[in-house]
């Protein structure tokens, strides 16, 4: 049976990994040069580099694949909304892996919907601002009117691409922090106070989006965090471990 698997992200590649160990055809989908240089270590998998739309989607899977796994990051809504609407059309099963949110139970912490409410409330409690969302939205950021007398600093992947975009939206290279996760504690401790950040801006994106050391920082710092919440979207069937995402593809009675 053939597993089309939505990626781009650490645990994505990972479950990719562990369904092709398995014995599974897994052709995995990634929309940048870095998912797709990653996959290419791994024995087996297929790459499909292609940014599918809608309808491309639909086509793709027709007559193609048997199921979609959805592991691509938990701020990924089109996509993921993208994928279920494929697999109602074309009536095959659809499961969502989705990695845990940390509980939050810290009082410096301001849980805000979207992007502009957390440029809003980032504005309101300092100056030098310090992102952490990674590079999707940072052009939301660097345009949006509350945030014109900020000093803004970015951490981003060190890769040609990001970089360039960074450099699009004019931020320089003192605003620009490129390194590659996960961080510790201590790292991001000395990485905020060197940029002197009076706010942190990031994401519930889990244990393995690093989201926990970076508010263990700021609270050794007595730095705000800015939280930008998971978006609520429906997903038909999630997993949580990658056995259950096995056990799903089984229950299903798609086999080998």
């Amino acid at each position: 049976m053939k597993i089309f698997l939505t990626a781009g992200t650490e645990d994505g590649r990972k479950l990719a990994e562990f369904l092709t160990q398995k014995g599974y055809d897994v052709t995995v989908s990634v929309v940048s040069d870095y998912g797709k240089k990653i996959l290419q270590q791994y024995n087996g998998i297929k790459i499909s580099e292609k940014k599918l739309n809608a309808d491309e989607l639909i086509e793709n899977l027709r007559g193609k694949f048997d199921i979609l796994v959805d592991a691509t990051h938990p701020y990924a809504v089109n996509v993921s909304q993208n994928a279920i609407d494929a697999c109602q059309r074309l009536k095959i099963p659809y499961i969502r892996f989705e990695r845990d949110e940390i509980e939050i139970a810290e009082e410096n912490i301001f849980k805000v919907d979207g992007y502009e409410s957390a440029a809003i409330k980032a504005a309101e409690l300092g100056k030098n601002i310090f992102i952490t969302t990674g590079s999707r939205n940072l052009k939301k950021f660097v345009e949006f009117p509350a945030l014109k007398d900020c000093n803004l600093t970015v951490r981003i992947l060190p890769t040609a691409e990001v970089l360039r975009e960074c450099e699009s939206y004019g931020l320089t290279p003192k605003q620009i922090i490129a390194m590659q996760g996960p961080f510790t504690i201590e790292l991001n401790v000395e990485t905020f106070k060197h940029c002197r950040a009076d706010v942190i801006i990031t994401k519930n994106s889990g244990k393995i989006g690093g989201a926990d050391t970076k508010i263990a920082a700021a609270k050794i710092l007595n730095l705000p965090v800015v939280m930008i919440e998971r978006p609520k979207i429906f997903y038909p069937n999630v997993a949580k471990t990658f056995e259950e995402v096995l056990n799903f593809i089984q229950s299903e009675g798609v086999v080998e």
